[in-house]
């Protein structure tokens, strides 16, 4: 077995993981990532674009915002599609000039990677057999298996970041943690093609035939969205039959601007909001998806990651910097209370504007919750005050003082 040595040993190299590790780079703080797949799986996984301001901050902070400044897309609001009537969210004179940036989190992830390399920060890539060790002591360490030699990675912390199927949250003993879950009666079919957005901005669409979302990577390259039954299979949609679809949930106007083609990639993904209570144990800390997962609705996944992740850097840094020992014992509190706001947010959005006649439920309770979500639509969207709450949300509440 091999033994090395770091401050901060970081299990995943997505984006929270990559991001934290360069953060903590530019200050000086060594860490190395341990990954389970390879580089170009990590780049191929297809998520999510929106980026909230507080996440384009920290991305600033980080170093690796070049590419994004010069090719991401700055949306001063987007459109809630209620039964074909369309209401503009102006988030930017809702929220006194604040906006969200519109960039690919696989860009993000790409950006990241490659300021990673170029300062010859270590990742293992394709690392197997990854197992946390000694949590509740001062002298942690990870184990796993590279191009078929063992290693020994000692550590003083380690941020689990390998999101909601990894390692990390499942090496907390069970009657340590308590996990709260909500599975939705219906997923997200995507689809990602190389053809012009139909709108500048996002569209969310409530229909009777269920909710649809456009939205976009770039001026050429689009994303768009079908509410699907959990049953369903992605088999069953050629390209024609999804447009089609697609055509008949949009409102009007932007369905006679669609611009159809072959897709790039197609999936389903289910929709659950998940949350695990604490976020740490001992010297392990959970980040992102491997504490918490929210509905894509609101587009608050990578967002929440990046809030871990900021909360998790500046407690850090008062232990390396200030000699405060004790400051990353308050991570848990400190990122719980954002986590649950998020969650609640994308709960929220995710009850207003999905169709739920296949949720399991009694006939009555499905109707009487149809009509407590069609008010909270009627209210939210025709009163300024309500538009606000939406907007203040959707921009991403602000980070917590690390005191």
């Amino acid at each position: 077995m091999q033994s090395i040595n770091t401050k901060v040993a970081i299990v995943g190299g997505g984006p929270s993981g990559l991001l934290l590790g360069q953060l903590l780079a530019k200050q000086g703080i060594d860490n190395i990532i341990i990954e389970r797949v390879s580089s170009d799986y990590v780049l191929g996984r297809i998520r999510a674009g929106i980026l909230e301001q507080g996440s384009v901050d920290l991305l600033h902070e980080a170093g690796v915002n070049e590419r994004m400044d010069k090719e991401g897309h700055v949306h001063e609001g987007f459109d809630i599609a209620y039964y074909g009537k369309r209401y503009r969210i102006d988030i930017n004179k809702l929220t006194n000039g604040k906006t969200v940036m519109c960039y690919g989190q696989t860009e993000v992830t790409r950006d990241l990677m490659e300021a990673r390399a170029a300062k010859g920060l270590t990742t293992y890539y394709q690392s197997s057999d990854v197992e946390l060790h000694e949590l509740k002591t001062d002298q942690p360490y990870v184990t796993f298996k590279h191009n078929d030699e063992v290693y020994k990675l000692n550590c003083d912390y380690i941020a689990g970041c390998d999101g909601f199927h990894g390692v990390s949250r499942k090496s907390i003993p069970a009657d340590q943690r308590t996990e709260f879950e909500r599975v939705y009666p219906f997923g997200w079919l995507g689809v990602l093609s190389d053809t012009p957005p139909v709108s500048d901005e996002l569209i969310y669409a409530k229909t009777k035939r269920g909710f649809a979302l456009a939205s976009m990577r770039s001026a050429t390259r689009s994303r768009y969205y079908l509410q699907v039954p959990l049953s369903d299979k992605v088999e069953n949609w050629s390209d024609e039959a999804f447009w089609q679809e697609l055509k008949m949930r949009l409102p009007a106007d932007a369905a006679e601007k669609l611009v159809t083609g072959p897709s790039i990639e197609k999936s389903i993904a289910p929709l659950r909001s998940f949350v695990c209570e604490p976020m740490q144990y001992g010297r392990l800390f959970l980040v992102g998806d491997a504490a918490h997962i929210v509905p894509p609705t609101g587009a608050k996944g990578l967002n929440l990651a990046a809030s871990d992740v900021s909360t998790l850097f500046r407690l850090l840094l008062k232990v390396y910097n200030e000699d405060d020992q004790d400051a990353v014992s308050r991570y848990s509190e400190i990122a719980l209370r954002r986590v649950w706001q998020t969650e609640r947010f994308s709960w929220w959005m995710s009850n207003m504007l999905h169709e739920f006649k296949d949720d399991p439920v009694n006939i009555q309770d499905a109707k009487i919750f149809e009509r407590f979500m069609k008010s909270e639509l009627d209210f939210y969207l025709n009163h300024e005050e309500g538009q606000k709450v939406i907007a203040m949300q959707y921009v991403g509440l602000p980070y917590e003082e690390v005191l």
